[in-house]
């Protein structure tokens, strides 16, 4: 085995026993190699999955990797494990959740006038699940608090970085017209609004 070959085993076996995405940064501090090196071994790797036709996938979020079904088993996976209760996200915390998605980094003040009402326990709801979080603040009056989506945000819709989202022209039109609204959550929640959270 040579010794690109057994770093891509190596790394197998680490994603496996890690569950949570490893980084390709992580990966080349373990094997004392670069960046570039790394991510191309992991890159390599979650394509002799796909072209296996496995039904495990490697899936990349923001230069990390991580092992997962691929989707069309989740059928098959439902039938065999025990029904677990799901607790889905109201579709006031959808609204407000694609509101900054697409916006971030955003203010809870913008998120208001967007939705025309209080969205402060939404929002705050939506912290404590690991959706969204604080990104800095604004240079405007007060200072106030941006908000953005996080890693976990990535990792539950199904998405490799921000750039996935769902192409919408302007959110505001969007949560306006209600066959839009109802189009923009879907694509976002890409078929997972229930999330085991």
């Amino acid at each position: 085995m040579s010794g690109k070959e057994t770093i891509k085993s190596a790394i197998e076996s680490i994603m496996f026993v890690w569950g949570q995405p490893l980084s390709a940064k992580d990966a080349a501090e373990i094997f004392d190699i670069s960046w570039r090196e790394a991510y191309d071994c992991m890159k390599e790797l979650q394509e002799e999955y796909r072209q296996q036709g496995r039904g495990i996938m490697i899936r990349e979020i923001e230069q990390s990797f991580q092992f997962c079904t691929v989707p069309e088993n989740s059928e098959y996976i439902q039938r065999f494990c025990t029904p677990v209760r799901e607790k889905k996200l109201s579709q006031s915390a959808l609204e407000v959740l694609a509101i900054i998605a697409y916006k971030q980094p955003v203010t809870r003040a913008e998120i208001d006038a967007i939705r025309g009402i209080k969205c402060d326990r939404v929002i705050e709801g939506l912290a404590k699940k690991e959706l969204v979080e604080e990104k800095g603040r604004s240079h405007g009056i007060g200072r106030p608090i941006l908000y953005g989506t996080t890693k976990l945000f990535l990792e539950k819709f199904g998405f490799s970085s921000l750039k996935d989202l769902p192409e919408i022209e302007e959110i505001e039109t969007l949560l306006g017209e209600e066959d839009s609204e109802e189009e923009a959550l879907s694509a976002l929640s890409a078929g997972q609004i229930a999330l085991n959270l």
